[in-house]
């Protein structure tokens, strides 16, 4: 699974020029092009590597969609960049204290935000490199492997990817819909029995008591 950069820009040039080059270099892109499309739109989904976000946006602003970031124990942890052509110092701190990781001045270079973005995934974990643990299992994304107590454990991609979303969601009860459209990518309703079956799985290969049935509702990594 790619890493994710969700692109809110209402200027469809910039979604297109920034759509076009991070998927060039690898990773998968959403973009939309106001606050109120983003929500509607990610509900559910599990939260991207990282945002994107222009402050000056039609309806609800940058500042304030962040804010709503930030609220969601599904998103609260995502790495966000701010884009903007507001320069002034004071702009810059206000943001910055928002909750934002960094903050790119319009007009950017390209090469400049790929490294800026490049050094918030460091700084945040949340790359392709990050290592996600939960008692004696260990998920290292980097190296696409599973340890249970120091020990591989071989998972196929789907159980993996579910783990990981687990994983990065943890104390937080996922739906089963919510769980299929994030590990498979499109609604599946009525099919849920594929989870069930994908967390047995798990449970047989990492321990029985690692993901917890929420009757009626889902499951979750307590």
């Amino acid at each position: 699974m790619s890493d994710v950069i969700v692109v809110v820009e209402d200027d469809e040039s910039i979604r297109a020029m920034l759509r076009y080059y991070f998927t060039s270099v690898g990773y998968a892109v959403r973009d939309y092009d106001s606050g109120e499309a983003l929500l509607s739109a990610e509900a559910g989904r599990e939260a991207p590597t990282l945002y994107l976000l222009d402050v000056m946006l039609p309806g609800m602003d940058g500042v304030e969609l962040l804010g709503r970031l930030r609220g969601d124990p599904a998103t609260q942890d995502a790495p966000v960049i701010f884009l903007t052509a507001r320069t002034a110092e004071m702009d810059r701190v206000a943001g910055l204290e928002a909750g934002a990781d960094d903050y790119v001045v319009k007009p950017f270079g390209i090469m400049e935000l790929q490294a800026r973005v490049k050094a918030v995934l460091r700084r945040t974990g949340r790359s392709a490199g990050e290592v996600l643990r939960a008692g004696e299992v260990e998920l290292d994304a980097a190296a696409h492997q599973v340890r249970r107590a120091g020990s591989p454990v071989e998972l196929t991609n789907k159980e993996f990817d579910l783990l990981r979303l687990l994983l990065r969601s943890r104390g937080r009860v996922l739906t089963r819909d919510e769980i299929l459209q994030a590990v498979w990518d499109y609604d599946f309703t009525g099919e849920t029995r594929t989870v069930d079956m994908h967390v047995k799985a798990l449970r047989q290969k990492l321990g029985e008591d690692l993901i917890e049935t929420v009757r009626g509702v889902g499951y979750k990594l307590p």
